[in-house]
């Protein structure tokens, strides 16, 4: 299911392919959403030598803008959503590790972390992006007041280091500027009453059922990342 910041995404991706019609040069259509909130958009050019996928012009066309990481993306023709190609789906990890693709499903469009459309992908250590964190709404009040110090995570790689919080709302993100401080492993029935305290969770069966809504199907022995974090108060947002 869509969040409506990607439902904006997607509109503006089909409103853009209608615009080109039947045009053989340019049939393919991407639009993306910075964590800003700003939306930007590209066409493939369809060449005898192959040409740039739309995805591709896209990415120039929002670095050339100033844009911050994407947080989703999605490409469509005049058969509807499309998946990335294996180029641009390595591209996207590269430069936007962090990015959700907007992909079709049995159900309709719906939303997968670039990282699941490139399992063991190769990564570029000479590229370092800028990284950021996905909360819950919800969570920006204890987040912000430092009362939520700890995530549980489930299959979402973060990494030590500086990240921009990302929560989302219904017309856009908010935002902190925080440090992953740790992340360690642990079975979901090894959770403790520490871990329910640093990420603001009433208890455990409270905490396991959150990660289960994400996740259905999520059996005890499952690993999650239990990620430690601090808000960076001299960062300037």
């Amino acid at each position: 299911m869509l969040s409506p910041n990607e439902q904006r995404v997607l509109d503006a991706a089909n409103e853009l392919v209608t615009r080109l019609g039947d045009n053989p040069t340019h049939t393919v259509a991407a639009a993306a959403m910075d964590t800003t909130g700003r939306i930007y958009t590209g066409v493939n050019v369809a060449h005898f030598t192959g040409g740039p996928c739309a995805e591709v012009v896209l990415l120039g066309v929002a670095a050339t803008d100033g844009a911050g990481p994407l947080t989703t993306i999605v490409a469509v023709s005049g058969r509807g959503v499309i998946a990335p190609c294996g180029r641009c789906r390595q591209t996207l990890l590269d430069l936007h590790p962090d990015c959700f693709v907007i992909v079709s499903a049995s159900d309709g469009p719906d939303h997968t972390p670039i990282r699941e459309l490139l399992p063991n992908a190769y990564r570029n250590s000479d590229i370092a992006p800028a990284r950021f964190v996905r909360f819950d709404s919800r969570d920006y009040d204890a987040v912000a007041a430092g009362r939520k110090t700890v995530t549980i995570r489930y299959r979402d790689p973060i990494e030590v280091g500086p990240a921009l919080f990302v929560f989302e709302d219904d017309d856009g993100y908010r935002h902190l500027r925080g440090v992953i401080d740790q992340v360690d492993s642990r079975r979901i029935d090894l959770l403790t009453e520490e871990d329910v305290h640093r990420a603001h969770a009433s208890s455990v069966a409270a905490l396991r059922d959150g990660l289960r809504g994400h996740s259905p199907g999520l059996s005890d022995d499952e690993i999650v990342a239990v990620v430690r974090f601090h808000l960076d108060d001299e960062a300037s947002m």
